[in-house]
């Protein structure tokens, strides 16, 4: 048993020792360094095809989060209206306030840039179905 014991302490004694180890000469401002500047043309062409598709997206949810009957005042008498409802305001506030988040890197308006082509067609005509 005392062998058990002194080769477990040894092992956690090695796991010590390579989890202790650690490159002090980094450089202190590697956290600061931007990655590589956006061309103009896709900062602003990834920001428009964005901004058009969380648009797209909130008029679908808006319309589809409606309540089924006239008004807003008779939507209290059925809870599946008024759950839809909130339900589709909060899915719009979400969209709204990524709305005005940019992208953190240039390969997020690179990605919006090429899915922009397949996304948008796509979102206009779920909205012009649904509508």
């Amino acid at each position: 048993m005392r062998l058990q014991r002194d080769r477990r302490y040894l092992f956690q004694q090695l796991m010590m020792e390579c989890a202790m180890h650690a490159n002090m000469n980094l450089p202190a401002n590697a956290a600061n360094k931007s990655g590589p500047k956006v061309p103009v043309s896709v900062r602003v062409g990834g920001t428009a095809v964005r901004a058009l598709f969380l648009i797209i997206l909130t008029v679908l949810t808006a319309r589809v989060a409606s309540p089924q009957v006239e008004t807003f005042r008779s939507m209290l008498d059925t809870p599946g209206d008024l759950i839809r409802v909130m339900l589709g305001f909060g899915v719009c506030t979400f969209f709204i306030v990524n709305l005005f988040i940019p992208p953190r890197d240039a390969e997020g308006y690179r990605t919006w840039m090429y899915l922009g082509p397949a996304l948008l067609p796509l979102s206009v005509l779920c909205t012009f179905v649904v509508w």
